[in-house]
Order: structure tokens, then C-alpha cells, then sequence
């Protein structure tokens, strides 16, 4: 039977909590269980939690545990997976066919859920899967990108076999990355919905600033094992975006600070390794190949060098 639980980690959100819970309240099929994990709002946080609490039946408010210090970056220390840790502990998880993880800023069309689990009703081999978060960037809502097989950790949906599986969400920073490969290593697909889109209130990597963010990431692609080459393409990419010369260049900065110093966070597993390996080859080959097939297109003289023999 189709049952749906929804986790919402929550620190601090009175900003865009209203319109987070609202879009969850009008959705046509809503979750079963959804449960709001607090950890330690300063804000009117509590207050907006309480009362929509009274007005939606499948709502209900849990506290997180205490944590070690956690500073000014909360995803730095995977608070969001703790919280959300706790939270699927308080549930027997096989009363529930998929496990959601949603942010607290985040704003969803009436049909999400219908459309993800139908899409999971088709798709037998299908582990994690998710919308295409927009952000507005002053010119109007704009997709964030990013590739098919990786969903964002602010809007996650799992089967349960598929969370079974990997064993649950681990509790480091780069958890919603190290999830997906770990299904993918177990024969389940991960992706992104691209017709179907939520709106994220607050941009990604940006709730402590965007540099430090970048950095984050870059620190989190060690965690998972990518190789120097990726990461130093990746840094020239990301260099030509916001804020210019600057993203590229904290995105390396994190990576090599974690190189010396993170090693207790990084994956050690050698199998997942060598999948990381073998993704970023695969991922690489057809980048390279449609570059020289365009380039050539664009070069009617290289095209034309070697014309055929008669």
C-alpha cells in the first residue's frame, strides 16, 4: 500500500516556513505523516510550527537532539541529517512505501507528490527521485541545473527498499550525493524530474553566503572521492559564474583544505571508489566527443580536408 512520510529538518525558517507549509498543505495527495524536526529555532520558528500544527491532521512538531557545536554552517556538521536520522527513527519505516526529505524553504506545485509517486509506480527500479528546484534570481524563477541522476537534498523522495538498501542516509557533509551513488551502485535509479518543478525560496549554498558555500562543495567532492582533474574542471566552470573568478576559486580553496586536513569524513570504501571513477570517466566521454563533433561542425574547412577519393 501506498503510504507516504515526509521529514522536514527546521532551524530558523519563519522567513519562508509559511509558505513551505501551505503548498504541503494544498498538495492533492499529501503526505500520511509529516514530520517538522526543530533544531533549536531562535525565531518565530516555533510559533508557525504550532499553529499550523493545530490546522493540518498529518503534521506533527519533534524536536532534534542536541548537537555538538555546530558554528555558523549547520550543513558543514550534516545537521540536516542528524535531524532527519532522528525523525525516521521515531516511525516504524515499514509502515511507509517512500520516505521524504523536504526543506523548510522550499515551495511546491499542488501535484508533487502525485506526479513523484506515480512516476515511482512505473519506474520498478527507480530509488530516489525529485523535482527541478527554481530560484529567482531578480529576473524571474530560473532552473538551478545540474544533472539528471543527482537530486537535490532539499527535495528527496526514496523508496523504502532503495533506503533499506544504501542504509539510510549517512550523518557527513555530502550525504545527499554519497546516497545516490550508493543506490546507483545497487541497481536503483536516481533523477531529476525536469518537468516538474519546485520553487526554492532561498538560493542554493547561500543561507551562510555563497563563497562559503562553494567552498563546501568543493570540500564535499573530496568527501566523495572525485579526482583532482574533475575538480579543477569543475573550478573553471564554476569560475565563470557568480561571483566571477571567485566561485571557481573557493570551490578548489575547500577542496584542498579538506585534502589535508578531512580525511575522517572521506568515503573509504574502495568499491565505492571505483564507482566514483568509473561515473566521472563515463560522464566525461561524451562532454569531450560532442565538443570535437561540434567544433568540426563549425570548421568547414577541417571538415572538407580529406574530401573522398572518387
Amino acid at each position: 500500500m501506498e503510504r507516504l512520510l515526509l521529514i522536514t529538518p527546521c532551524r530558523d525558517e519563519a522567513e519562508h516556513l509559511d509558505r513551505t507549509i501551505a503548498a504541503v498543505a494544498a498538495q492533492t495527495r499529501p503526505p500520511d505523516l509529516w514530520l517538522v524536526v526543530d533544531d533549536g529555532s531562535s525565531d518565530a520558528t516555533p510559533l508557525i510550527l504550532a499553529r499550523w500544527a493545530a490546522e493540518l491532521p498529518f503534521l506533527e512538531i519533534v524536536q532534534a537532539p542536541q548537537q555538538r557545536a555546530r558554528g555558523r554552517d549547520g550543513l558543514a556538521v550534516a545537521a540536516e541529517a542528524v535531524a532527519f536520522n532522528h525523525a525516521l527513527g521515531l516511525v516504524p519505516r515499514e509502515s511507509f512505501s517512500h520516505i521524504g526529505k523536504l526543506d523548510a524553504d522550499i515551495e511546491l506545485p499542488p501535484d508533487y507528490f502525485r506526479r513523484l509517486l506515480d512516476r515511482f509506480a512505473v519506474e520498478a527500479d527507480l530509488g530516489i527521485a525529485g523535482g527541478l528546484l527554481l530560484e529567482d534570481h531578480g529576473r524571474g524563477w530560473r532552473s538551478t541545473g545540474g544533472p539528471e541522476y543527482h537530486v537535490r537534498g532539499a527535495l528527496k523522495l526514496y523508496s523504502r527498499d532503495c533506503l533499506s538498501a544504501i542504509g539510510g542516509i549517512e550523518q557527513r557533509l555530502g550525504w545527499d550525493t554519497i546516497d545516490e551513488v550508493e543506490a546507483r551502485m545497487r541497481g536503483y535509479r536516481t533523477r531529476t524530474l525536469s518537468g516538474l518543478t519546485a520553487r526554492h525560496l532561498r538560493p542554493v549554498a547561500t543561507r551562510n553566503g555563497i563563497v562559503r558555500g562553494r567552498a563546501r562543495h568543493g570540500q564535499t567532492a573530496f568527501i566523495l572521492r572525485y579526482s583532482p582533474w574533475w575538480v579543477a574542471l569543475r573550478s573553471v566552470r564554476l569560475a565563470c559564474t557568480p561571483p566571477y573568478l571567485i566561485a571557481g576559486a573557493a570551490y578548489f580553496w575547500g577542496y584542498l583544505v579538506a585534502a589535508v586536513g578531512d580525511h575522517g569524513n572521506r568515503v573509504e570504501d574502495p568499491d565505492f571508489a571505483r564507482f566514483v571513477a568509473a561515473e566521472l570517466r563515463g560522464r566525461a566521454r561524451p562532454r569531450v566527443v560532442a565538443r570535437v563533433l561540434s567544433r568540426r561542425v563549425r570548421n568547414p574547412v577541417e571538415v572538407s580536408s580529406n574530401p573522398p577519393r572518387s
